[in-house]
């Protein structure tokens, strides 16, 4: 194949299957600030690097009309964390980090006003991590 024509086809490397999934899928609801009402399953996380950045990806099944679904993922940084971690002496355990991507989800679709049903990627910023933490109280 012609050097020209391979970025034409350049394929993505292939995603490690998702971990962490339930062994039942219990379909979950949020009422957001918008007036829509999600409902949503967790399907799993997979480790990932964006950007040049180690971390996990956490992802969900979502539908807000029951007709169409379309998956929602959020990305909490390696760096992020361990920042966080430095700067208040004390280590985020693997269920408050979810808990931190769940407030994410749940900020996510408290701002959504498109129920387009088109893929959605939420990156957990170091703000975010400071102000989830903060109301969940894991100072």
């Amino acid at each position: 194949m012609a050097p020209w024509l391979k970025r034409f086809f350049k394929r993505e490397p292939p995603r490690q299957p998702l971990r962490g999934a339930p062994q039942v899928r219990r379909e979950k609801a949020y009422s957001a600030d918008t007036g829509y009402v999600y409902q949503y399953f967790y399907e799993g996380y997979r480790d990932v690097e964006r950007a040049g950045d180690p971390g996990r990806e956490y992802v969900f099944e979502v539908t807000s009309d029951r007709a169409s679904r379309f998956p929602v993922t959020v990305f909490l940084s390696r760096p992020a964390i361990e920042a966080w971690q430095q700067s208040h002496g004390s280590e985020l355990s693997p269920t408050e980090q979810y808990a931190v991507v769940k407030m994410s989800l749940f900020q996510t679709f408290d701002e959504r006003t498109d129920c387009s049903g088109a893929p959605v990627d939420v990156l957990v910023s170091a703000a975010d991590l400071e102000a989830h933490t903060a109301t969940l109280e894991l100072d």
